[in-house]
C-alpha cells in the first residue's frame, strides 16, 4: 500500500521538473527551460526530495550536482517523458496543426546563417501550439547520449565520416572555398595567380573550435591525410562571429561556399578558390533508433529536409 500511496502524489509534472532540475543541474536554469517561475520549481523539488528521501541535487563549488540517486533518476525519468510524449500523439497520429509537444534540435552554427531561421518559421507556421529548444554542438555536447535519452531528437552538423550507429539523411554537399577580407593580401596573390599551396598553408588561420572532445573537423582531417597543416592563429567557438573577425583582419576562414556566399554582400569580404583540393562538406541530420519510427519525429526530420533543399535554390 505504501507504494501504491507513493506513486499517486507523482504525476508528469513532477517528473519533468525531476528531469529538468538533474541535467541543468540549477534549479534557476530550470526554470527558465520549463518557463516556471523559480520559487515554483524549488517548491516541487522539495516535494521531489521528500518523496524520494534524497537530496537528489547539492551543491558543489560555485554549482550543483546530482546525488549518486540522482543520477540514477536521469534516464527512468528521461524514459518516462519519452513514453508519455508519443503515448498518444503516435497512436492517433501527427497533426502539426493542433499538436503540443516539444522539439529538441542540435545543430552546429557551421550551417547556412538562414538555415535555423527558416527551419524554426517552418516549424512554427505549420505546428504553432509546438515548443522548439535549439541546442548548440559544442565541446561539453556528448550528442549520441543526448539523442539516446531524448534530451534531443535531431541532430544536424557536417561530419567527414558521420557515425554507423545512428540514422542519418543526408542534407547537402558544398564546395570548400577560402573568405579573406577584400583587401587581404591573398586577393591580390589570386589575381596574379600566386595564391598556392604554400600561400595558403603559410596563411593565418581561423577555426572552430572542435564540436567534441578529440575532434578536428573536416579541413584538418583531410590536411592530415595529405600530411599537411595549417597555420591555425585564432579559434573561435561561435561560427557566427567568425565572418566579422576575418573582414577586419588577415585571418583566412575555409568552409563551405554557401555559408560564405551570405557574407559576401554584408561585409568587406571576398570568396576565393582554395588551393587545396577538398572533398565536398556533406551535411547530415542525424537521429536515434528510439525516434526513427515516430510519426512526430518523421515529420520534423521532413521539415528540415525540406527546409534545406529549399536553401540551395536561393541565390546569393
Amino acid at each position: 500500500m505504501r507504494d501504491q500511496a507513493l506513486f499517486d502524489k507523482i504525476d508528469l509534472h513532477l517528473i519533468r521538473v525531476l528531469h529538468t532540475v538533474l541535467t541543468e543541474r540549477s534549479v534557476s536554469r530550470a526554470a527558465i527551460r520549463l518557463g516556471m517561475y523559480q520559487p515554483a520549481v524549488s517548491a516541487a523539488l522539495k516535494k521531489l526530495r521528500g518523496l524520494s528521501g534524497d537530496p537528489l541535487l547539492v551543491r558543489s563549488g560555485a554549482g550543483m550536482v546530482p546525488t549518486d540517486a540522482g543520477v540514477r533518476m536521469i534516464e527512468p525519468s528521461a524514459s518516462i517523458l519519452r513514453a508519455a510524449e508519443s503515448l498518444f500523439s503516435d497512436a492517433r497520429g501527427f497533426e502539426p496543426a493542433t499538436a503540443r509537444q516539444t522539439f529538441r534540435i542540435a545543430a552546429s552554427d557551421y550551417l547556412d546563417p538562414l538555415f535555423l531561421p527558416q527551419l524554426v518559421a517552418r516549424i512554427k507556421q505549420q505546428a504553432p501550439h509546438c515548443l522548439i529548444e535549439i541546442h548548440p554542438l559544442s565541446a561539453e555536447s556528448d550528442y549520441r547520449t543526448r539523442l539516446a535519452q531524448g534530451e534531443v531528437d535531431v541532430v544536424i552538423g557536417n561530419w567527414p565520416t558521420p557515425p554507423d550507429d545512428l540514422h542519418l539523411g543526408r542534407l547537402f554537399g558544398d564546395e570548400v572555398v577560402c573568405m579573406v577580407a577584400r583587401d587581404h593580401p591573398a586577393v591580390r596573390r589570386d589575381s596574379k595567380g600566386d595564391w598556392d599551396v604554400a600561400s595558403w598553408l603559410a596563411a593565418e588561420h581561423i577555426a572552430p573550435t572542435p564540436t567534441h572532445p578529440g575532434a578536428r573537423g573536416v579541413i584538418d582531417d583531410h590536411l592530415d591525410s595529405l600530411g599537411l597543416q595549417r597555420n591555425i592563429t585564432a579559434r573561435c567557438p561561435h561560427f557566427g562571429l567568425i565572418p566579422s573577425m576575418v573582414a577586419s583582419s588577415l585571418l583566412v576562414l575555409t568552409t563551405g561556399r554557401q555559408y560564405c556566399e551570405r557574407y559576401a554582400d554584408k561585409l568587406p569580404v571576398k570568396i576565393l578558390k582554395c588551393p587545396i583540393e577538398f572533398p565536398r562538406m556533406m551535411y547530415y541530420q542525424l537521429w536515434h533508433e528510439r525516434t526513427h519510427a515516430s510519426t512526430s519525429a518523421k515529420w520534423l526530420r521532413e521539415c528540415v529536409r525540406s527546409v534545406a533543399a529549399a536553401l540551395r535554390k536561393l541565390p546569393p
